[in-house]
């Protein structure tokens, strides 16, 4: 016989789940695309917030185990205009620590017994049995069910969301090109010296250019551009296959009256990335008429537009979502789930149009807007 409850996706919202659960005794299994622990990821650094993901951590044993890596004055903020003028720059206040997602991760799995993870199980369709119980179709060509209850934690991208929603997330007319400047970088001593520990953010006529420090002192630079979905898919516009290329259209198209220390950021990136920002459509209460056996959590059920929140909803839903099953019992499973939607749809509406308003933030005509948000929130310069 299967175990009651089956995940699928093995991030930081599914593999939190999976550690809560162990953590109460409830028997799981979880479904992961990557053929292994080893598989290469994309993804940078992540602040985690003590009353979301840091609670979670701590419910789940792993709050030592995470300070190990969580990087404290990696939490300074720097908010700057096109010509390179410091404009707010917030100090290491915040109990808001940094982690690379990838040691997040790594955290999480090292806390779950490895037969309790089917690597290389990528979803491609879960439908409803005859007996009303979901059925999942992977494309190895396998197939599972006999659950009680299916997670989907399978992110903005969730095939385990059309059991229970029509919703897909819309494009929201603006894209990230992600870089890297690592240590072997030339650049890579000026930066350091000019960005030093944390992030920065530089703003005007709707684009961004924000660098972030790594766990391994790398930096991350992400290009923030209001464009069509596609653009980046089409060599006409840009060649991310070629390096030098993209650096020049980036130069001369989009960034071509930034001063020099931004500009210095384009002609130093490597390892070129397109991401865009997609978001489930903004609702005044997210959710869905309840389905026995299926529930979501994370980017799968609250998609919405970077805004600091994701990585820590998706583990407070995890928490709570282990915390009313262990309530309820795994013979009371649905009453479980049912709970757990009621307080979670709020919470998910509340951070789509959170990351709306906070996208129209960024993508401002200037910086102002940003440093007078941040201002609001009782943040001062140094």
């Amino acid at each position: 016989m299967p175990p009651p409850i089956a995940i699928i996706g093995g991030g930081p919202c599914g593999l939190t789940l999976a550690r809560l659960l162990d953590c109460k005794g409830i028997d799981y299994l979880v479904h992961e695309r990557d053929e292994s622990e080893q598989s290469t990821h994309t993804g940078g650094s992540l602040d985690i917030h003590p009353e979301t993901g840091q609670r979670a951590l701590r419910e789940a044993g792993l709050y030592d185990e995470f300070k190990k890596y969580a990087r404290y004055d990696d939490t300074v903020f720097t908010v700057a205009d096109k010509s390179g003028k410091k404009l707010l720059r917030i100090g290491q206040r915040r109990d808001a620590p940094e982690i690379d997602r990838r040691e997040l991760r790594k955290i999480l799995l090292h806390a779950i017994p490895r037969e309790k993870i089917k690597w290389g199980h990528a979803l491609k369709s879960a439908t409803l049995g005859e007996d009303g119980r979901p059925v999942l179709h992977f494309t190895n060509g396998t197939t599972a069910s006999g659950f009680k209850l299916v997670v989907g934690a399978d992110g903005a991208w969730s095939k385990v969301r059309l059991l229970v929603s029509p919703e897909t997330p819309h494009y929201t007319g603006r894209s990230y090109l992600e870089s890297r400047i690592t240590l072997e970088n030339p650049h890579y001593p000026t930066l350091t010296a000019q960005a030093g520990a944390g992030t920065s953010m530089a703003i005007s006529a709707h684009k961004i250019i924000l660098t972030q420090r790594q766990g391994d002192s790398s930096y991350r630079t992400y290009f923030g551009l209001p464009v069509p979905e596609k653009y980046f898919q089409d060599k006409a516009n840009i060649d991310l296959q070629d390096p030098q290329k993209t650096r020049d259209v980036l130069l001369s198209t989009h960034f071509a009256d930034w001063a020099e220390v931004h500009k210095d950021l384009i002609r130093h990136a490597t390892d070129f990335r397109a991401w865009p920002l997609y978001s489930l459509p903004e609702a005044e209460h997210l959710g869905w008429k309840s389905v026995s056996g299926v529930t979501l959590a994370g980017d799968a059920a609250h998609l919405a537009v970077p805004n600091g929140e994701g990585v820590n909803l998706a583990m407070k839903d995890s928490l709570e979502l282990a915390t009313k099953i262990a309530k309820c019992g795994v013979e009371n499973i649905d009453q479980a789930v049912r709970e757990y939607e009621e307080d979670m749809f709020p919470r998910g509406a509340k951070t789509i149009r959170e990351g709306n308003v906070m996208a129209e933030i960024m993508f401002s005509e200037g910086p102002e807007p940003l440093v007078e948000l941040m201002t609001s929130f009782g943040a001062g310069s140094e």
